[in-house]
């Protein structure tokens, strides 16, 4: 057949060539002509390809390929057919741009109230109400009218406005880079799978995306197809279509009945060869994927008409790299379910169970509902704040100084307002933690890059955290606790049983070349044993396990199995019943020479030796094989052999003679009446790191059960060897039978009160199927018995794991012996198929969790004590102590950076140390709330001793009660440097959650957070330099004099932001001011000259009036309120003003100087004076010196 093919293919072309020009590049197929093919299904297919092609090879000719030996291996060919065919690749939904993210930032509610507020701010700063009336608005219109006050009212809307610019391009970065890294993380795992194909009649395993029309493709149990092809010829193959069609039933595939197979199908049973007819946005998933707009807009719309139509999709089709490159979350979600078994109940019952991808991952729900509360909380104060200031002012105004409200006045009272919106909305700013979400995605992102080291590709996410709150994990046996290398230990032929392999002499002739034929047909011949890469290693074992341990024993009995292949090449093979989780055994049949047929058979012992009726016996002849030796050879062969953790297989075989050809359906009618040929133990070494991983799950109170296929004394072997079970202990091993009866009522439904009397103590779960480990896993849980519900993880690599994965709250699939169904249905992959990359997998979650603690406990007494602080401020003072635009800085770098250093801590071995935290638990810890409110406490002594009291300390004036717009008071600059200080040490204590002494344990472990905190330190440290001690700024300005100068210095006072041209016209206005002043001053000076002299005995003391107003007589303790100083200022202002004991240094003072305007009895000195104190030549200096 194979030599016909290809002859028809050196004989036909050219002539084909020059008839089927016309044709795409000189193949006989247009892509048009194979699309609509590919739409046709069953009896239809199968006659348009007989009426268009001949049949299947006559297609493989059209596409000038050879079914057996597939494409040659040529550059040029295979760039050619991607050329005319299309690409096996589906164009990924174009990422968002980083403008996109900065606007998706931009509709925070918060961000936009202080948008509108600070707008609404900027712009009445510039409107300058009419001078004249100011009177009539009083005391409100003190700061706004002075021009040189004016000028600096714009500065707080401006630095409101550049934060939320700040928290919004932090925001998109952030969500920039988690989609960079989630792409990157998606493009991985594609790049990982690989299909089978035959190029040059070689078996090559070559990246999914470099299949190209004409492929002649291997499919077998377990895989994803990636592409759609016609079936070239199948071994009993079962497709799942659910994923295209909806039906959860499987399709028979087969080159007479239905040879079409579609790209993101799952292969269930079975095996066989395609012809590859459709990549890409050509195939039958690519169609749905153009309709869907995969590569387009209509995405948007899709997400919103809910997943119905999504979930008919093969999403995360990995061999199309379809949803992975869609945008992460939706991708992620719309995985159909991968339905694994037959059973009707089973699968409607599971099809519910499944179609939703898990709910909220645990942390996720514990955050949301905390967000919440405190978003809640934070309006409320907001709202208080806002009413009380609102509440004051109209009363004081309106009532107590019995103003009335002129219309010239009220731009000002709006500023006022304004003022009393922008302290609310800060009060809402600082309370809503915004950094929380920024939290966990840095920490999320950190982890996942981290663990990929540890050999944990992360799908999804949240499953990393989730993993931090496992409490039980249901593992499989072969390959996660296993070396999943199998070799045949122990044997049992021609009545002997052989301890080790058998010298091929002592065994008969006839058996040994019966046992030889039978391992080497019934496997599939895909399976082989490879000659070593390097000299001295263990030959390379490729396929199904258990079937290379068969034909390495083969090899080790001194026989070759690729002759035999040869003989009876893959398509002579008559009829292939393969192995699926139902049957637990293979069968195929081939046709003899003499017309008849043999049927080889192997499977689990104790179910094929059920149907065994015969046995060879040690000259190889046929003997009766009764029930009752049977039951002999299990206790004497089998449960030894399984006591000794070892898998038994039998192996059979039967005869059918050329007159009676049996109905090859009716299997439980062909594969009876065997001959057992022999029973051998193969055994699976533990992994040598398990039993210690293990024993670190269970110290941090993780239970381990084992979930087997395999016979239940091999499995409790294997688990005692694990140290899943310990003897002395109270626990269950079950096989699935004895299972199923403990758990269903009489009418066969499961009872969950059933299930909770088993789950708790079952260690061991043997001979169990696909639907027990989803019994289970679900059972496990919904169980509400216990302490806490439980949080489950699952291993699983066969297609049959698909429902338990998916069930698990975080599912493990195995890179390595995986298949594609497995992968799909994970959450995890595991890329070196370890059980200690679990452990990993378990430290690194709950350092995630961890990483989200400290930070919410450094988060929260941040807000705590800042929303009591802008709150009773607010109430107390008529505003806040901490401006708008300080706490926008403290969010900025209390959020933003504070959740990078807490969120890169590297996990400890300690983290297993201590039980899971489960689902119940609540996220703030009652150590946790301790430390918050403690901190908080302290926090709020200190700030508020230094609110109103912190005058007195310092020698400074005060800050409270100043008017709108005033610049920034040094002692409300000391306020916030004490409380940004307070948050960096505080920073250093959330390092610790769990009542830890030392804080600074492991401090130097990780760089980032010494960085940050070291940073953050500096900059806060700059930033709040008065202007005037950087000399370096000032030579940069070249200003005019030295006089100016100093006015200026006076003026600049705490401001942070800078802009020397306008500082210049500030100082040349006050100057001019202060001239303007100075004979007013005089003739004050003039008429107190007369009464000093005659109130005090000694005038020569008084040589300066500096001296003069510092006595005590002159000193003025009634503190009236402040009075604004207007142009035409009378006499007993100034009065008051020159009586004000000055400050030490010009410098000192701010509040007043710095405005020129305002000036308080609370110890502030004029402008003028200082000016003239700082000219000597002036008049009054002669006037003072005369005194």
């Amino acid at each position: 057949m194979g030599d016909m093919a290809n002859s028809s293919i050196e004989f036909h072309p050219k002539p084909q060539q020059q008839r089927e020009a016309p044709h795409a590049g000189g193949f006989g197929c247009t892509l048009a002509e194979l699309r609509s093919l590919m739409e046709l299904r069953g009896a239809e297919a199968l006659q348009k390809v007989q009426e268009a092609y001949g049949d299947v090879s006559g297609l493989c000719r059209r596409l000038k390929t050879s079914p057996t030996e597939g494409l040659a291996n040529n550059a040029n060919d295979l760039e050619k057919r991607r050329q005319i065919y299309g690409q096996n690749f589906i164009p990924p939904k174009q990422p968002k741009t980083f403008l996109q993210l900065v606007w998706e930032a931009l509709q925070d509610v918060t961000l936009i109230i202080l948008e509108v507020a600070a707008i609404v701010s900027l712009g009445l700063s510039f409107y300058a109400p009419p001078g004249e009336e100011s009177e009539a608005c009083g005391n409100v219109s003190a700061g706004a009218e002075d021009e040189g006050e004016a000028e600096a009212g714009w500065i707080e809307g401006a630095a409101i406005l550049l934060s939320v610019t700040c928290v919004v391009l932090v925001t998109a970065f952030n969500d920039w880079s988690k989609e960079r890294q989630f792409r990157g993380l998606q493009s991985r795992i594609e790049q990982e799978q690989r299909f089978s194909v035959i190029r040059d009649g070689q078996l090559l395993q070559v990246p999914v995306a470099a299949l190209v029309v004409g492929d002649i493709a291997q499919v077998k149990y377990g895989d994803l197809l990636p592409a759609d092809g016609v079936l070239i010829q199948g071994n009993d193959l079962k497709i799942d279509e659910s994923s295209l069609t909806g039906e959860s039933d499987h399709v028979r595939k087969s080159a007479d009945k239905d040879p079409m197979l579609l790209s993101g199908t799952h292969v269930m049973e079975g095996s066989g060869r395609m012809v590859v007819t459709a990549v890409g946005v050509n195939s039958q998933t690519g169609i749905i994927f153009t309709l869907l707009g995969a590569g387009g807009e209509e995405e948007e719309k899709k997400d919103k008409k809910g997943k119905e139509t999504v979930t008919s999709v093969p999403s995360g089709d990995e061999g199309l790299a379809v949803s992975k490159k869609q945008d992460g979350a939706v991708a992620m979600e719309m995985q159909p379910l991968k339905s694994a078994e037959g059973g009707e109940m089973e699968e409607r019952e599971k099809k519910k169970a499944s179609v939703p991808k898990k709910e909220k991952s645990v942390l996720q729900g514990k955050l949301t509902k905390l967000a919440v509360q405190i978003g809640k909380a934070g309006l409320v104060m907001s709202a208080i704040t806002v009413i009380i200031l609102v509440l004051y002012f109209v009363i004081e105004t309106f009532v107590v100084d019995g103003r009335v409200w002129l219309a010239e006045c009220t731009p000002v009272y709006v500023q006022y307002f304004v003022k009393f919106f922008i302290i609310g909305v800060t009060v809402l700013v600082v309370a809503v933690p915004e950094g929380l979400p920024l939290a966990v995605t840095i920490s999320l992102a950190y982890s996942v890059k981290k663990m990929m080291r540890d050999n944990n590709l992360v799908r999804h996410l949240d499953a990393c955290e989730t993993m931090g709150n496992a409490t039980a994990i249901c593992s499989d046996k072969t390959g996660t606790l296993t070396t999943n290398r199998m070799t045949v230990v122990q044997s049992y032929l021609g009545d002997t049983h052989y301890k080790e392999v058998p010298a091929p002499s002592t065994l008969t002739p006839k058996i040994l070349d019966l046992l030889v034929h039978a391992i080497s047909i019934n496997s599939a011949y895909t399976t082989k044993i490879l000659p070593p890469e390097k000299e001295g290693a263990l030959p390379r074992q490729v396929g199904n396990k258990t079937e290379c341990a068969l034909l390495g024993f083969v090899l080790d009995l001194k026989r070759d199995f690729q002759p035999v292949r040869e003989q009876i090449p893959e398509d002579k093979l008559y009829k292939v019943y393969t192995f699926n989780s139902v049957r637990k055994s293979m069968s195929t049949v081939i046709r003899m020479p003499d017309g008849g047929f043999r049927l080889f058979s192997k499977g689990a012992s104790e179910i094929l030796l059920k149907k065994c009726s015969n046995i060879l016996n040690s000259h190889g002849e046929l003997r009766g094989f009764r029930p009752r030796d049977r039951d002999d050879m299990v206790k004497k062969i089998i449960e030894p052999m399984a006591c000794d953790g070892l898998r038994t297989i039998c192996i059979a075989y039967r005869d059918f003679a050329a007159a009676q050809e049996p109905d090859w359906d009716n299997e439980n009618e062909v594969v009876g009446d065997l001959t057992c040929i022999a029973v051998v133990g193969i055994e699976d070494p533990v992994r040598p790191e398990v039993p210690e991983a293990i024993r670190k799950c269970q110290r941090a109170g993780i239970t381990v059960r084992m979930v087997t296929g395999d016979n239940i004394n091999t499995a409790r072997a294997i688990a005692a060897k694990c140290g899943i079970i310990q003897p002395g202990e109270d626990f269950l091993c079950l096989e699935g039978k004895e299972f199923n009866r403990r758990i269903r009522n009489e009418k066969g439904e499961i009872e969950q009160e059933r299930l909770d009397k088993v789950w708790p103590k079952l260690r061991v779960l043997a001979r169990s199927s696909p639907t027990d480990k989803h019994t289970l896993v679900k059972g496990i849980i919904d169980s509400n018995t216990g302490e806490q519900r439980q949080v489950v993880a699952v291993t699983g690599d066969g297609t049959n794991d698909g429902p338990a994965l998916k069930k698990a709250d975080v599912g493990f699939a195995m890179g390595i012996a995986g298949t594609d169904v497995a992968k799909e249905a994970s959450d995890i992959i595991l890329t070196d198929d370890n059980f200690t990359s679990i452990v990993k997998a378990v430290m690194w979650g709950r350092n995630v969790y961890d990483s989200i603690s400290k930070f919410l406990q450094f988060q929260l007494t941040v807000n705590v004590v800042a929303v009591i602080v802008a709150f009773t401020g607010a109430c107390i003072t008529q505003d806040s102590p901490l401006k708008a635009v300080q706490m926008l800085w403290v969010n900025l770098i209390m959020d933003t950076f504070a959740s990078l250093a807490l969120a890169t801590e590297p996990p400890t071995e300690a983290l297993l140390l201590r039980k899971p935290y489960g689902r119940d638990k609540p996220l703030i810890s009652r150590t946790m709330m301790k430390n918050i409110l403690g901190h908080a406490v302290y926090q709020l002594t200190i700030i508020f001793t230094l609110l109103f009291v912190g005058e007195l300390f310092f020698d400074i004036d005060s800050g409270r009660n100043a008017p709108l717009h005033s610049p920034p008071s040094e002692h409300y600059t000391i306020i916030f440097n004490t409380f940004v200080m307070m948050q960096l040490f505080n920073e250093i204590n959330a390092r610790k959650i769990h009542g830890e002494r030392n804080v600074f344990h492991g401090i130097f472990s990780n760089p980032i957070f010494c960085t940050i905190v070291l940073g953050t330190f500096a900059i806060q440290v700059i930033a709040t330099i008065p202007t005037s001690q950087l000399k370096c700024l000032k030579e940069a300005g070249h200003g005019p004099g030295k006089d100016e100068m100093t006015d200026e210095e006076l003026a600049e006072g705490e401001e942070e932001i800078d802009h020397a041209e306008r500082e210049l016209r500030r100082g040349q206005i006050l100057w001019f001011r202060g001239l303007n002043r100075i004979q007013t001053q005089i003739r004050v000076v003039k008429a107190f000259r007369s009464s000093l002299y005659e109130g005090l005995e000694k005038p020569e003391s008084k040589t300066s009036i500096h001296n003069f107003m510092a006595t005590p007589e002159f000193l003025i303790n009634d503190y009236t309120h402040n009075i604004p100083l207007i142009d035409d200022t009378d006499v007993d202002e100034n009065e008051e003003r020159l009586r004000a004991p000055p400050p030490p240094s010009p410098n000192q003072n701010n509040n007043a100087i710095d405005s020129g305007i305002y000036l308080s009895t609370h110890g502030t000195k004029s402008a003028t004076s200082s000016v003239l104190s700082s000219r000597p030549g002036s008049p009054l200096h002669s006037v003072e010196t005369s005194l």
